[in-house]
């Protein structure tokens, strides 16, 4: 497909960096690592944006690095603070704009990504867009894995099936 083609061209110095190679150890959502997130929202926002004539390059770029944040945010320790949710967009731009030279498009998607929890508008229609693909993604992934879970989770498993004879008894 020549869309994947050219999404691929646009982030690959950004999905070959070894910093961002980085975000492969970390789990984002279930059994998504932020890496496959942030390709995820990259790649739908990269399709939104051609669709309706927006900077789908920056945007591509912006998304691939929203969460390069490279720790693990379950864990809660003085390091990584405790508001990782209001922390980590200001993190990932730090570290995004060590790694790459950034316009102001893509670092207005970095640092407001989480837009409503942080209170900043973003700036650009692309920002939004980020921001709202991200919010749909967390939720797919989050979905599938609680799905992942249920199937193959043998506790799960036997509390659906007492959960229905429950309800059969009920009825």
């Amino acid at each position: 497909m020549e869309e994947n083609k050219e999404f691929e061209n646009i982030i690959s110095d950004i999905t070959e960096n070894e910093t961002v190679q980085k975000m492969k150890n970390f789990r984002q959502h279930y059994n998504t690592s932020c890496f496959e997130h942030c390709k995820n929202v990259a790649f739908y926002s990269y399709l939104i944006c051609k669709k309706y004539n927006l900077d789908y390059v920056s945007v591509a770029r912006g998304a691939m690095l929203h969460d390069l944040f490279l720790y693990d945010w379950r864990v809660k320790s003085a390091e990584h603070k405790r508001f990782h949710g209001f922390t980590h967009p200001k993190t990932a731009l730090q570290n995004a704009t060590k790694n790459f030279n950034l316009n102001k498009k893509e670092k207005d998607i970095i640092i407001k990504h989480m837009w409503p929890v942080t209170l900043v508008l973003p700036k650009y229609k692309e920002s939004f867009i980020v921001t709202f693909v991200d919010k749909y993604c967390a939720i797919i992934e989050t979905i599938d894995g609680l799905k992942h879970n249920f199937k193959f989770n043998k506790i799960y498993r036997y509390a659906y099936v007492f959960l229905c004879f429950l309800v059969l008894k009920l009825m």
